[in-house]
C-alpha cells in the first residue's frame, strides 16, 4: 500500500514536469526493472543542483575568506529559502529547475563554510565528532524528508508534492537563524585583522583564559596567510600537493562508494580516521558483492523472483553498507580536507574539496540511471571494485590526523609521512619519487 501511494504521487509529478518519462511508466510494452526511468532530462534535473553548487563554490571561497564563515552561511540560507519557494510554487519545468539551481547555490556556499566553521570552532579533541554531527544532522534531514514524502503522498488532489518541497523551507530557516546566532570563528576574525575580537571569541569558546599559545599560533598562521596573495595559485606549490591530492581523491572516492546516506557519531576521535575508513571498506565491499549476486540470480530485466527471504537479506546488506558509509566515507570525506590545509590556503582548499565533490556528484547523478540500465545488477560490482581501490589508497597514502591541532598539521603529519614528506621541503624542485 505504501509503495502504491508513493508511486501515485511520483507519477503525478512526472506527468506534470516529465511527460516523456511518465509515458514510459505507462507503456505496457516496456516492462523493465532497470530502464524505466532512464531519461537524460530527468537526470539533468537531478544533477543541475550539483552543477550550480560547483559554480557557486568559487564565489563562496571569496566570501569565506573576505567576509567570514558566518556571512557565507547566511548567504547559503538565503539561497535555500528562495529555492524552496520557487520549487514549491513551480508551474513549469523552467521554474522548477531555477529553484533547484538556487538550492545548488545554497549547497555550494554551505559546503564551503560549514565544515571550515566546525573545524575551526571545535577543540582538537572533539573536532572529528563535531564534523560527523554535521553529517548526522544531514541524515536526520534525509529521514524526515522520507517521512514527509510518505505523509504528503496520501494527500488527495495532486498537490502533495508541493507541500513536500515546501517543507524543505523549515531547515532552510533554521540554518539562516542559526547562522545569525553563532559567533564568527577566531581564525577568520584574526585572518581579517580583528585580533582583539578574535582573542575574545577564542577565550569564550574554549571556556578558559589560558588561550595565549593557541592565539599566538593563529596570529602567526594569519601572518603567513596574508603573505599569500593568490591562494589558488599557491595551492599548486609542491608543499601543498599532498593535501591537494588527498582532498581530490577523497571526494572522488566518496562518490564512487555508490551512496549518500546516514552516519554515526561515536569513535572518530578515538579510533582514528584510517581505521574507520579501512573497516568500512571491508563492510561495503562485502555488502555490494552479496547484493550483486542475489540480484543477478533472482532479478532479471523483465521479471522479479526475489522471494521474501532474499528480499530481507538484501535489506540487511543495504543497512550494512549504509552503516559503514555512515561512520567513514560520508563524514570523513569532508572532515579530513577541512583539517589538513594551512590557513593561507584553507579557503581555496575547501573550494577544491566542494568543487571536486560536486563535479563527481554531478557525473554520478547524470549517469546513474543510464548505468543502471546498462549494467543492471553489475552496477554493484562496479562500485565494489572502487571500494577495493579506495581501501588500498587509505592503506598507503592517507595519514592519520586525529587529535592533531590544525595549525600543526604540516609539521606533525605531512613532514613525517613516508611518502608525502618529500614534498614538504621549502624549495619547489620536483622530488624524486
Amino acid at each position: 500500500m505504501m509503495m502504491q501511494v508513493v508511486s501515485h504521487q511520483c507519477l503525478l509529478f512526472l506527468e506534470k514536469f516529465f511527460p516523456e518519462v511518465y509515458g514510459k511508466t505507462q507503456d505496457p510494452n516496456l516492462n523493465s526493472n532497470y530502464c524505466k526511468y532512464d531519461n537524460q532530462n530527468l537526470q539533468l534535473f537531478t544533477s543541475s543542483l550539483y552543477l550550480a553548487g560547483l559554480i557557486a563554490t568559487f564565489f563562496a571561497s571569496w566570501t569565506t575568506r573576505r567576509l567570514g564563515r558566518k556571512p557565507t552561511m547566511l548567504i547559503a540560507g538565503f539561497f535555500f529559502i528562495v529555492g524552496v519557494v520557487l520549487n514549491a510554487a513551480a508551474q513549469d519545468l523552467a521554474m522548477l529547475i531555477i529553484g533547484r539551481i538556487l538550492l545548488g547555490c545554497g549547497v555550494g556556499f554551505a559546503n564551503q563554510a560549514v565544515p571550515l566553521f566546525l573545524s575551526e570552532i571545535a577543540p582538537t579533541r572533539i573536532r572529528g565528532g563535531l564534523n560527523i554531527l554535521f553529517q548526522l544532522n544531514v541524515t536526520v534531514g534525509i529521514l524526515f524528508a522520507n517521512l514527509v514524502n510518505y505523509g504528503t503522498a496520501k494527500i488527495k488532489g495532486g498537490w502533495g508534492w508541493r507541500l513536500s518541497l515546501g517543507l524543505a523551507g523549515i531547515p532552510a530557516v533554521l540554518l539562516t537563524g542559526g547562522a545569525l546566532l553563532v559567533l564568527e570563528t577566531p581564525n577568520s576574525l584574526i585572518e581579517r585583522g580583528s585580533l582583539d575580537e578574535g582573542k575574545s571569541v577564542l577565550r569564550k569558546i574554549r571556556g578558559t583564559d589560558n588561550i595565549e599559545p593557541e592565539f599566538l599560533e593563529l596570529v602567526e598562521a594569519s601572518r603567513m596567510a596574508k603573505e599569500v596573495k593568490h591562494p589558488f595559485r599557491n595551492l599548486l606549490k609542491m608543499r601543498n600537493w599532498p593535501q591537494l591530492f588527498i582532498t581530490i581523491a577523497l571526494q572522488i572516492f566518496q562518490q564512487f562508494t555508490g551512496i549518500n546516506a546516514i552516519m554515526f557519531l561515536c569513535t572518530v576521535d578515538k579510533v582514528g580516521r584510517r581505521m574507520l575508513l579501512l573497516e568500512a571498506g571491508v563492510q561495503m565491499f562485502f555488502s555490494q558483492v552479496v547484493i550483486a549476486i542475489i540480484l543477478g540470480i533472482k532479478v532479471t530485466d523483465d521479471s522479479n523472483d526475489l522471494h521474501r527471504g532474499f528480499g530481507i537479506l538484501v535489506v540487511v546488506m543495504v543497512c550494512t553498507f549504509v552503516s559503514a558509509f555512515a561512520w567513514s566515507w560520508g563524514p570523513l570525506g569532508w572532515l579530513i580536507p577541512s583539517e589538513t590545509f594551512p590557513m593561507e590556503t584553507r579557503s581555496a582548499g575547501q573550494s577544491v574539496t566542494v568543487c571536486v565533490n560536486l563535479i563527481f556528484t554531478f557525473v554520478m547523478a547524470q549517469a546513474f540511471l543510464s548505468m543502471l540500465c546498462t549494467l543492471k545488477f553489475g552496477i554493484f560490482l562496479f562500485f565494489s571494485g572502487w571500494v577495493f581501490i579506495m581501501s588500498i589508497f587509505v592503506v598507503f597514502l592517507l595519514p592519520e590526523t586525529k587529535n592533531i591541532p590544525i595549525e600543526e598539521m604540516t609539521d606533525r603529519v605531512w613532514k613525517k609521512h613516508w611518502f608525502w614528506k618529500r614534498f614538504m621541503d621549502d624549495d619547489e624542485e620536483m622530488p624524486a619519487i
